[in-house]
């Protein structure tokens, strides 16, 4: 599979990155090793020593550098050698690493994988939910051993919740949905509306409402490449407008480990005007989420990976129910974004050649 490079992955969460510790961590078949210097800003650097190719993370911070384990050599977070302790301490010209840009923001650490020139901070998606001035916010991580792409599926089509996640996320009435989709530019909108819904008691809870409250339900899904999600949720008793009702938007956020592997951040965020919520509320329903998450997706992603094996997607050739037309839509403009992007450098390097 060939992974979309000149886009923003998210690499981390902020608090995953500690001071006066490496991180490592595997993106897109690339071993990176991430680290704060000493005014805390994140570096990522290649985790892989160019003298015997030994594992940065097995070596120790030293200042601003990571020191090889191995040999000593040490290395800054440009990826620039800055210290060769054998001989006369020259530093050889080829005794460097890649090092990667990062930008914190919403409390994600973000990694530009591609041609570093092309790296604008503007075109990272926004995510006012993760904004701590307004929302209360949980957050968690999981790793999965599926594809990315399907990750996305998952969140693009939520008919699943009533058949995989009957008792917490969904109803019998999901399948009355009235759905629609909507594009903008490459971003993807799949909507879901329920009407006249007897929730499940977890969601009561979330949305604190009396428990058997006949309830209107939203779920409006945002996507971006190459795999970013935002999950506009929110609930209001039938007849009730929406302003009466109680928004408690999800961001779910995946980036390719390996083909079939996958890291999944994701949250859970409570508008601080509502009544009744606060960082405890907040920490205690991620958790809550967390168990439908990786005892009911989990365990379908990775029997459907399983199952398909190294088999490409279209080549299986899936049916289409009316559910996928979202994850569809998303799949097709993912695919023609890699697609442009190699024509591209295949034009960049032919042209290198020529001259």
């Amino acid at each position: 599979m060939t992974f979309l490079l000149n886009a923003w992955y998210p690499a981390a969460w902020d608090y995953e990155i500690e001071k006066e510790k490496l991180f490592p961590r595997k993106l897109l078949n690339q071993n990176i090793l991430f680290f704060r210097n000493s005014e805390g800003i994140a570096q990522g650097v290649s985790d892989r020593c160019p003298h015997r190719f030994a594992p940065l993370h097995m070596g120790h911070l030293v200042g601003d550098s990571v020191r090889c384990a191995y040999h000593g050599l040490e290395f800054n977070g440009k990826g620039e050698c800055v210290h060769n302790p054998h001989g006369d301490g020259k530093i050889p010209k080829a005794a460097k690493i890649k090092g990667y840009k990062l930008v914190e923001r919403y409390g994600i650490v973000w990694i530009w994988m591609g041609a570093e020139e092309r790296a604008n901070p503007d075109d990272i998606p926004i995510f006012e939910a993760l904004n701590t001035d307004d929302y209360y916010i949980g957050r968690d991580y999981l790793h999965a051993r599926a594809n990315y792409v399907l990750e996305t599926d998952n969140i693009m089509d939520l008919s699943h919740i009533e058949y995989l996640h009957p008792s917490t996320l969904g109803s019998d009435s999901v399948k009355r949905a009235t759905t629609t989709v909507e594009q903008d530019g490459n971003t993807v909108w799949s909507k879901r509306f329920i009407e006249g819904e007897i929730m499940p008691e977890f969601l009561y809870d979330v949305f604190d409402f009396p428990a058997g409250t006949v309830m209107d339900r939203w779920l409006e899904v945002r996507w971006d490449a190459p795999a970013t999600l935002l999950l506009n949720t929110g609930a209001t008793p039938t007849g009730k407008t929406r302003e009466e009702g109680s928004p408690v938007p999800t961001v779910h956020l995946f980036t390719p480990e390996t083909e079939t592997t996958t890291h999944y951040w994701f949250s859970i965020c409570f508008p601080k005007y509502l009544k009744d919520v606060g960082e405890l509320k907040a920490k205690m329903y991620i958790q809550g989420l967390r168990v439908p998450f990786e005892t009911e997706d989990l365990p379908m992603l990775e029997a459907q990976q399983k199952s398909m094996g190294d088999e490409d997607f279209w080549d299986l050739k899936p049916i289409l129910l009316i559910g996928d037309a979202g994850a569809i839509r998303a799949r097709r403009i993912l695919d023609k974004m890699i697609a442009d992007e190699q024509n591209l450098d295949s034009k960049v390097s032919v042209s290198g050649a020529q001259g």
